[in-house]
């Protein structure tokens, strides 16, 4: 018998068996884990100003909601939407704050996108103008680590997919005054 369950046996007295005090155990560990996993689908990469572009792939093809297991909106109220898997698809670790990031999904088919911060902040995106590819332009992106699912919009589509992580520059004006 492990160090620990020995322990709580004897303090609980036996009145509790050995099954449910390691099921207590378990829980107890389980629940001490960082609430961002490490763990991803397709790999991790991470973003500084040395480092600031960030190019991953991997495919769709979950049949969970995303909604279901993260939001269905996301902290400006966009619609999160599609289906994927449990396990996050990447892991972006941001080692300083950008202003600005844009994250592009690149496959030619309808895709979505769902990106949770440590900080719990939540970014959905879906549809980018006339293409069917998801992406997500914001700002005030914190130092930290992100979770990133790409998923489709029906479920169990599997698509080949290029995802592009990158700071947004400011665009110049676009016309001159004259007077």
């Amino acid at each position: 018998m492990n160090s620990t369950i020995a322990v709580l046996y004897k303090i609980l007295g036996g009145k509790l068996g050995t099954l449910a005090i390691i099921t207590i155990v378990a829980n107890l560990t389980v629940s001490n884990l960082p609430t961002i996993a490490q763990e991803s689908n397709f790999g991790k990469i991470s973003l500084s100003t040395a480092n600031p572009v960030g190019r991953l792939s991997g495919s769709t093809g979950g049949s969970i909601s995303l909604p279901a297991i993260i939001s269905n909106m996301d902290y400006r109220n966009n619609r999160c939407l599609g289906f994927g898997d449990s396990k996050p698809d990447h892991i972006l670790t941001l080692e300083q704050n950008f202003p600005s990031l844009s994250i592009q999904v690149t496959s030619g088919a309808d895709t979505t996108l769902v990106v949770q911060g440590s900080d719990g902040i939540v970014r959905c995106g879906d549809d980018t103008g006339a293409q069917k590819d998801a992406s997500i332009v914001d700002t005030n992106w914190k130092a930290g680590v992100y979770r990133i699912w790409v998923g489709s919009a029906a479920p169990g589509t599997q698509r080949d997919y290029r995802l592009t992580i990158q700071p947004v520059t400011p665009q110049p004006f676009p016309f001159t005054v004259q007077f």
